[in-house]
C-alpha cells in the first residue's frame, strides 16, 4: 500500500512545477524524438549511414560512451569524503552526484546499442541464452561491472531515501557493506574500459599503460565539473540547500586530479617524442597532421588550451572560489576533456591504416543526431530522478505528508 501510495504521489510529481520545468521537458522529448527518429533510419540501412569505415570502426558514439564512462565514475569522488570521512557539506548533497552518475550509465549503455550494427543480437551476451564468455572477454566484464555499478548507484541512495520518505533510521550496517563496494567499483568501470583499448597491441596509440591512470584522472576532472554546475542549477530552482563549502572541496580535489592528468599526458609526449619510433604516427596526426590530412587538429589543441586554462583557473584559491571564473574553468574542463577522451582518443588509434594510409573519420548528420537524442533521454532521465529525490530529501515529499494530503482530500503537490 505504502509503494502504491508512493509511485502515484511520484507520478503526479513528474507532471506538476513551473512553466520552466514544462518547457525544459519538452524541449528534451522533442530533442530525444528527433534522435530516435533518426536511430530507426540507421536500423533500417545499417551502420553505412555513419562516417565509420572499416578503417575506422569506431567513431562518435564510442568517444561518447568513454567521456560518459568517466563521468560515471567520478560519482566516487563524492562518496569517499561522505561517507568514509563524514564530510558534512558533501554528505549531504551526495545523492545528486549519484543520481547524475544512473544518468551517465543510462546513456552508455545507449551509445553503446547505437553503434552495434544488430543491437537484436545482443541476447547473445545474455548469461543462460547466450555466452558472456567470462573471464577471458573484457567487453562482457565491461557489461558486468557498468551493470553492477547501475545496481549500487540505484541501490544505495534507492534504500536511503525510502527511509527518509517514510522517516525511519538508517541501518548503516546493512548499507555500508554497499557503500565500499561502490568505492574500488566505481575505479573499475573506467579501468576495464581503458583496458578495452589498452590491451589492444596492432594499435599503438592506446598500448600504453598509462592510458588506464589518465582516463581515471580525466575522470575525476570532468565528472565533478560537472557535478559542481549541476548542484548550482538545483540550489537555484529547488529548496535543496548545498554549501558553498562543499563545492569549492569538489574544485580543490578537481585541481589535483587535473595535475595528474596533465602530467600524465606530458609524460606520453616525451615517450612518443624521444622514442621516435614509427608509432609516433598517431600522435603527429593528432596534434600535427599526417599527409597533409588533420582534421582533428583544431579540435585537439583546443581541448589542450582549454585544459591548462582550467587547471590554472582550479589551482588558484581565489579564481578557483570565485563563483564566475569556477564556472568557466568547469565548462572549459568538460569540453576539453570531452574532445581529449572522445574523438582525440578513439580516432588516433586507427590512424594510419595497416598500410599507412589516412582515412580520415566525421561523424555524419545523422549520427549528431542519434547523439543529440542520446543525451537528451539522459538529460530525462537525470530531470525525473531529481523530481523525485530532492523532494524526499528537503522533507517535502514524505509518506505523512502524502498520508496528510489523502485525508484531507487535497490533491495538490507543491512544485
Amino acid at each position: 500500500m505504502a509503494r502504491s501510495g508512493f509511485i502515484v504521489s511520484a507520478i503526479k510529481r513528474l507532471f506538476t512545477g513551473p512553466p520552466l520545468y514544462y518547457i525544459w521537458m519538452l524541449g528534451l522529448t522533442i530533442l530525444a524524438g528527433i534522435g530516435i527518429a533518426a536511430y530507426t533510419v540507421q536500423l533500417e540501412k545499417g551502420l553505412i549511414i555513419t562516417g565509420m569505415t572499416s578503417y575506422v570502426s569506431w567513431g562518435f558514439y564510442i568517444g561518447n560512451f568513454t567521456f560518459l564512462v568517466g563521468v560515471a565514475a567520478a560519482a566516487v569522488l563524492l562518496i569517499i569524503p561522505a561517507y568514509l570521512y563524514d564530510f558534512g557539506p558533501i554528505r549531504d548533497i551526495v545523492i545528486v552526484g549519484e543520481a547524475l552518475a544512473v544518468s551517465a550509465l543510462a546513456m552508455c549503455m545507449m551509445f553503446v546499442t547505437a553503434d552495434l550494427g544488430r543491437p537484436d543480437r545482443i541476447w547473445h551476451l545474455l548469461p543462460g541464452l547466450g555466452i558472456l564468455n567470462l573471464p577471458k572477454s573484457l567487453l562482457g566484464w565491461d557489461i558486468v561491472v557498468l551493470n553492477g555499478y547501475m545496481f549500487l548507484n540505484l541501490f544505495i541512495p534507492g534504500y536511503i531515501l525510502w527511509k527518509a520518505y517514510n522517516n525511519r533510521p538508517v541501518n548503516m550496517r546493512f548499507i555500508w557493506p554497499f557503500i565500499l563496494l561502490s568505492i574500488p567499483w566505481a575505479v573499475s568501470i573506467h579501468t576495464v574500459t581503458a583496458f578495452i583499448y589498452n590491451g589492444l597491441a596492432a594499435r599503438p596509440f592506446w598500448n600504453a599503460s598509462i592510458l588506464a591512470p589518465r582516463f581515471l584522472a580525466s575522470a575525476f576532472c570532468s565528472g565533478p565539473a560537472l557535478v559542481i554546475i549541476l548542484y548550482q542549477i538545483v540550489r537555484h530552482y529547488t529548496r535543496f540547500h548545498v554549501k558553498d563549502e562543499a563545492l569549492f572541496k569538489i574544485a580543490e580535489m578537481i585541481s589535483i586530479a587535473m595535475a595528474v592528468n596533465l602530467f600524465l599526458l606530458l609524460a606520453e609526449f616525451y615517450k612518443e617524442l624521444y622514442s621516435n619510433t614509427h608509432h609516433l604516427s598517431p600522435l603527429l596526426y593528432l596534434y600535427a597532421g599526417l599527409h597533409g590530412k588533420g582534421v582533428l587538429v583544431p579540435w585537439i589543441w583546443t581541448a589542450l588550451i582549454f585544459n591548462v586554462i582550467a587547471f590554472l583557473i582550479f589551482l588558484i584559491p581565489t579564481t578557483r572560489k570565485n563563483f564566475v571564473t569556477l564556472n568557466v574553468g568547469c565548462v572549459l574542463i568538460i569540453i576539453g576533456i570531452w574532445i581529449e577522451k572522445g574523438m582525440g582518443l578513439i580516432i588516433p588509434g586507427f590512424i594510419p591504416a595497416p598500410l599507412g594510409e589516412v582515412w580520415e573519420y566525421v561523424p555524419t548528420t545523422l549520427e549528431l543526431l542519434v547523439a543529440m537524442g542520446i543525451w537528451a533521454i539522459g538529460l530525462l532521465i537525470l530531470t525525473t530522478i531529481l523530481k523525485i529525490i530532492i523532494p524526499i530529501e528537503t522533507g517535502e515529499f514524505t509518506s505523512a505528508r502524502n498520508a496528510e494530503t489523502a485525508r484531507l482530500g487535497h490533491h495538490h503537490v507543491p512544485a
